[in-house]
């Protein structure tokens, strides 16, 4: 079954080929039952697809139309690639590397996920013309909608995906939900990302990291990977931790000198979210959950006091009456004079101008902690007395544009800072971007605001986040079968005296019969992991670790069902130690930064003359804006240099 595959349009094929739901491709049973390991359920799912030819050179290739929608038709395709080693550019993986799995051995073959946009589809791929040289490029052409690749071992890295903003007919979040929808089914081990994406301007890593602790991709479980610039795990969620609980207080009265117009922009989404906004965690949140909610284009989005009150479903009540028994509640609390009062004691109190003691029971219980006019309304239990107590707090000083307390049921009353548009609600997120988390000159050397321009630059030198998958569980257990989980392990020789045994092989899953040998098992072994790993190409399995079996031997008669087992290796002893098969490249060079790094972490560096030892240039004070000079030398090369007797 071979056809030429026109892409250039991503238009609907002929009749009678087959035709998936983009919403539902990578389920359970949709189209494969991926009921077996990684490369047996790639290898079900590709029975689904059309052979491709002219379309990535040498390699195999495979096509599935998705539809996205039917009315209005839309259809993107899904291409997968097959890359032998043998055909690779690459051998070793720079993905794996800076993620941390260069010890992983390099495998036999990996697979493209591709998205196409219609940008990177030129029209010469159409069966028009198949006589281009750029063919088997098709894997290292930039600007897919989507492109993931995995390893056969089941570790993969998502490389890019790109939504509306840059022309794509798919949101960002269907991408990704498409693409964890092919992990799971296919069953992936971990995945990888490295997180550059932007979104007018701003980076989302940062973004989401104040407002909701953590990157846009941990909607879908990525976590920290590894940092740039020696930055770990710690830091990383102690700078997460100093942004989101950054005080506004503090920082309204910090601004309120230099920055009068952030003023007035926090008391706006103050009096918008009618609830406190303490941190600035808190307000990022809300500004981005509130952009779900305001229309695009002029429409202006309004508050009413306070508006979650107004919009609690458990309301039977007028919006009028509950804006009268509010504004009781409020007169009653003033006359306490701002001191704690007892419920009991502002509903006897509000009972002498309102009734309906249901209705100032759902106004009582709603108020808490919200903001009316220029009051924040405090509730609490009272641990003495375990009685729950109001009061009203002045927060005017605080927000100096907070009004007084005024219910309005027409919108056209409303002031200008009680009302927002989409487009003034993300130049407001822009702003704030700017000018508190990363152009904050007139913050970073006054106390506690210096914290700000270091957790920021913490998180941006975060990058790399992956996903475990767990589909080293393997495949669902089969009826009179079970499942057995096998490594591979030797031990490597270092004149002529072995070292300690290292297991290099992640655990692949095998189900056997019940009555399976060990003699069958060995045979199953060294089949699978030969077909895996490029370095295992002439494995032999040798003798069971701290058992001493027979080939004839039931196996779980010795091992229980779902227990693990490594296997040491006999033969090919000089392929397997030869450490061009593991992923990461063996460094020749000597990595030694001021900033605690010593591994290549993908960012710019440069060399010592002298030493040979590497550094960051941004550690060195050399911008990304200027060419790496021909000559560099050192701090340590430098002073020792001084150092020199003079010659005569």
């Amino acid at each position: 079954m071979t056809s030429h595959l026109d892409l250039s349009g991503c238009k609907k094929r002929k009749r009678g080929e087959r035709v998936f739901k983009f919403k539902t491709f990578g389920q359970q049973g949709y189209p494969a039952e991926f009921n077996g390991s990684f490369l047996q359920n790639v290898r079900e799912l590709l029975e689904f697809g059309q052979v491709e030819t002219h379309l990535s050179g040498a390699m195999t290739s495979w096509s599935f139309q998705l539809e996205v929608f039917r009315h209005p038709s839309l259809h993107v395709y899904l291409l997968v690639i097959e890359e032998p080693i043998e055909l690779s550019i690459h051998h070793h993986c720079q993905h794996c590397q800076y993620i941390g799995w260069g010890h992983h051995m390099i495998c036999n073959k990996k697979y493209h996920f591709l998205l196409p946009s219609k940008n990177t589809i030129p029209a010469w791929l159409s069966e028009d013309n198949t006589n281009s040289m750029c063919k088997s490029n098709l894997i290292e052409l930039q600007g897919h909608t989507m492109h993931g690749v995995f390893h056969g071992n089941g570790f993969g890295h998502l490389l890019c995906i790109n939504g509306l903003e840059t022309g794509s007919d798919l949101a960002g979040y269907q991408i990704m939900e498409f693409w964890d929808r092919l992990c799971t089914g296919l069953g992936a081990r971990k995945v990888s990302f490295k997180d550059t994406s932007r979104k007018k301007g701003m980076d989302l890593r940062l973004l989401h990291a104040v407002a909701y602790g953590k990157p846009w991709f941990g909607r879908w479980g990525y976590v920290f990977g590894r940092g740039s610039f020696g930055i770990n795990l710690e830091m990383y969620e102690s700078a997460v931790k100093a942004l989101q609980n950054m005080p506004l207080g503090l920082l309204a009265h910090h601004l309120n000198s230099c920055k009068k117009d952030i003023l007035i922009l926090l008391s706006r989404y103050q009096i918008l979210s009618g609830h406190s906004l303490v941190t600035l965690g808190d307000l990022f949140h809300f500004m981005l959950e509130l952009k779900l909610e305001v229309p695009k284009g002029n429409i202006s989005y309004s508050s009413q006091y306070p508006r979650l009150v107004l919009s609690d479903k458990s309301c039977r009540w007028s919006p009028k009456r509950v804006e009268m028994a509010i504004r009781v509640v409020i007169q009653a609390l003033k006359r306490a004079e701002l001191r704690w009062v007892s419920r009991q004691e502002v509903r006897d109190a509000a009972r002498a101008y309102i009734g309906d003691t249901g209705l100032l029971d759902f106004v009582l219980k709603s108020l808490g902690n919200h903001i009316v006019g220029k009051y924040f309304v405090r509730r609490c239990l009272n641990p003495v007395t375990k009685v729950l107590e109001y009061c009203l707090e002045d927060i005017s000083c605080e927000f100096p544009k907070q009004e007084e307390f005024l219910m309005v049921t027409n919108e056209a009353k409303l002031k200008p800072y009680q009302k927002v548009t989409w487009s003034q609600l993300m130049n407001d997120i822009l702003y704030l971007y700017k000018y508190v988390l990363t152009e904050h000159k007139e913050m970073t050397n006054d106390g506690g605001f210096g914290t700000i321009s270091v957790a920021s630059r913490i998180i941006l030198d975060t990058k790399y986040f992956f996903k475990e998958y767990g589909g080293e569980l393997g495949s669902k257990s089969v009826e009179n079968k079970s499942k057995l989980y096998c490594a591979v392990i030797w031990s490597t020789c270092d004149g002529g005296t072995l070292s300690p045994v290292k297991v290099v092989t992640p655990y692949e899953c095998f189900i056997l019969g019940n009555n399976a040998t060990f003699d069958e098992l060995k045979f199953e072994v060294q089949k699978t992991f030969r077909e895996i790993y490029l370095g295992l190409r002439n494995f032999v399995t040798g003798p069971i670790t701290y058992f001493n079996l027979k080939g004839t031997d039931l196996v779980f008669e010795m091992v229980r069902p779902g227990g693990k087992i490594t296997f040491e290796g006999i033969e090919g002893q000089r392929e397997i130690v030869n450490s061009g098969i593991y992923e990461g490249l063996k460094n020749n060079f000597v990595v030694d930064c001021g900033c605690g790094t010593k591994y290549d972490d993908g960012e710019r560096m440069i060399c010592c003359d002298i030493c040979e030892v590497w550094q960051h240039t941004r550690c060195v004070q050399i911008p990304n804006s200027e060419e790496i000079p021909s000559i560099f030398l050192c701090k340590t090369c430098e002073q020792d240099i001084l150092h020199f007797p003079s010659i005569p």
